[in-house]
């Protein structure tokens, strides 16, 4: 599906493919243990190119001015980070893509961090593509800040609404959604009701 030129449509565009490609409605145990009626999992849209090609400019959009690297924890934010620099690059603007281990590599120099480093100091947004608790963004902000590097603003393409904003808040942070949980659902449940019923 190509790009707009009007940031607007590419934000319902993108909107219908999370609601149909990202949610699911039923029964699921969430990563963090818990129980949930909502499923959202982004990597069929971010891992695909035209969905890529939509959410790279509007996460952009939301990073921190000053920035100098966006990172986020593997695996969920690779595909992320990638897109973001890339888009960046197209719009002439230095940002470079890391991604953060959940353990130090195994071997050769055990890192935590891949990709080109900023000076120590810089300014990094961490993305994320579901924030839920919080906790995985905040594992890939420890990690950045051990590094030497400095993080206050955390941009997720949903946010599930149950206690992300809450933790964040606590450890500091400023969290910023392309979409909230309720509005995909309720996305999904108008595409679910527009379906052409079965001749």
């Amino acid at each position: 599906m190509p790009v707009n030129s009007e940031p607007f449509l590419d934000r319902q565009v993108l909107l219908d493919r999370l609601a149909l490609e990202a949610y699911r409605h039923g029964q699921f145990t969430l990563a963090s243990g818990r129980s949930s009626e909502h499923y959202v999992n982004c990597k069929p849209v971010a891992l695909s190119g035209s969905g890529l090609t939509l959410l790279s400019p509007a996460m952009l959009a939301l990073v921190d001015n000053e920035a100098m690297a966006v990172g986020g924890l593997t695996l969920g934010a690779d595909p992320l980070v990638s897109g973001v620099a890339m888009a960046a690059a197209q719009q002439g603007r230095d940002l470079n893509a890391l991604i953060v281990r959940k353990q130090a590599k195994g071997h050769g120099t055990g890192a935590w961090l891949e990709g080109p480093l900023p000076k120590a100091g810089a300014l990094v947004t961490v993305l994320e593509d579901v924030v839920t608790t919080g906790g995985s963004s905040i594992q890939a902000v420890n990690q950045l800040k051990e590094a030497g590097y400095r993080v206050r603003r955390v941009v997720t393409i949903v946010d599930r609404e149950e206690g992300g904003q809450e933790a964040m808040d606590e450890a500091g942070l400023q969290l910023v959604s392309l979409f909230r949980l309720s509005e995909v659902a309720a996305k999904a449940r108008e595409l679910e009701q527009n379906r052409e019923p079965e001749q």
